[in-house]
């Protein structure tokens, strides 16, 4: 066991398809310490688009409530922020999405090339703002010197709360090895929490994080996806709890099973007989890599119910435990 870090808080990082509410609470009960709403456009919330509206809606087991929103337009940035004050604890901002779709319209990590924009958005959101503003960031662009140092100072003195940098380019997107160095000095100039994020997908992993990065938390994107048991693991590999976990055992398929439960009992409770719009990715990401996934996958696509494709997923995961206990 691993007890030689200093316990610091794990989030959940935002994923668009993938931390909708009732997964961000099964993260919760699973040990992230802090979760993030998927990134939500300023322009569809200020437009009053219901989906987006959707995306930050919370319940009271979720806390603090972190609606993260992105855009290229500082007013409408500034305005969203002020529409969200009815319901969020922090309002984070998005400087960190690699998406074509999104950095073609000025928004997303495309923004760190100009770090004046950055800096004057974010004073028009503090500005406004009854409740703390964070930032996720990316190093920079790719194209020249990386910004998030320099950007990073600058918001420190705007007032921004908390920063967390994933340790990789917009051009990157999610290839090579996320850069902890780069973290470590943003973590080491400014007076800030800086929340590292990027490769952390156990506790040796999270372990060397710490120690490269010296950052005030962690942030785990993909490594928490169709696995919120990491959370846990994480924290009791390192030695920073010794209860057990609420599925009652350590053993992983008997814990999966549990968690797509667990996951479809909360869709019931926030989403109602529809249940949730992602249902099938997290299918999809709770089974992968499992022996006759692919053919189960297969029934999936079929199936249009909810009901349906949930029973169909714990039946194979049941069967799976099952077996597995038997070897």
């Amino acid at each position: 066991m691993l007890v030689n870090v200093e316990q610091v808080p794990l989030f959940l990082a935002p994923m668009a398809g993938v931390t909708d509410l009732a997964y961000r609470l099964l993260a919760k009960e699973c040990g992230a310490d802090v979760t993030v709403t998927e990134f939500t456009a300023a322009s569809g919330l200020t437009r009053r688009n219901t989906y987006s509206w959707l995306k930050v809606e919370s319940d009271p087991r979720e806390n603090p409530f972190i609606p993260q929103i992105f855009g290229g337009d500082i007013g409408e940035m500034a305005k969203t922020v002020e529409m969200l004050h009815d319901r969020a604890d922090v309002i984070d901002i998005n400087f960190g999405c690699p998406a074509p779709k999104v950095c073609r319209n000025d928004a997303g990590a495309a923004l760190l090339r100009d770090p004046d924009r950055v800096v004057s958005m974010v004073r028009a959101c503090i500005d406004v703002s009854d409740v703390p503003i964070t930032v996720k960031m990316r190093l920079g662009t790719g194209s020249g010197e990386n910004t998030a140092l320099e950007i990073s100072q600058r918001l420190e003195k705007e007032g921004v709360e908390r920063i967390c940098v994933h340790g990789r380019t917009l051009r990157q997107r999610y290839s090579g090895i996320a850069d902890w160095e780069e973290i470590r000095q943003i973590s080491e100039s400014v007076n800030i929490p800086v929340v590292a994020n990027g490769d952390v997908v156990d506790a040796n992993s999270a372990t060397s994080c710490l120690e490269s990065t010296g950052a005030s938390g962690i942030m785990i994107g993909r490594g928490a996806i169709g696995n919120p048991t990491i959370f846990h693991e994480i924290k009791r590999d390192l030695g920073w709890v010794d209860s057990k976990p609420p599925w009652g055992h350590e053993d992983k398929s008997l814990a999966r099973k549990w968690c797509w439960d667990r996951y479809l009992e909360l869709s019931d409770e926030v989403y109602g007989p529809q249940g949730s719009k992602n249902l099938k990715r997290h299918a999809v990401s709770f089974t992968k890599g499992l022996h006759g996934a692919s053919a189960m996958r297969v029934r999936l696509h079929s199936i249009q119910d909810n009901k349906e494709l949930g029973l169909e997923v714990s039946n194979y995961l049941e069967g799976l435990s099952k077996l597995a206990n038997v070897a």
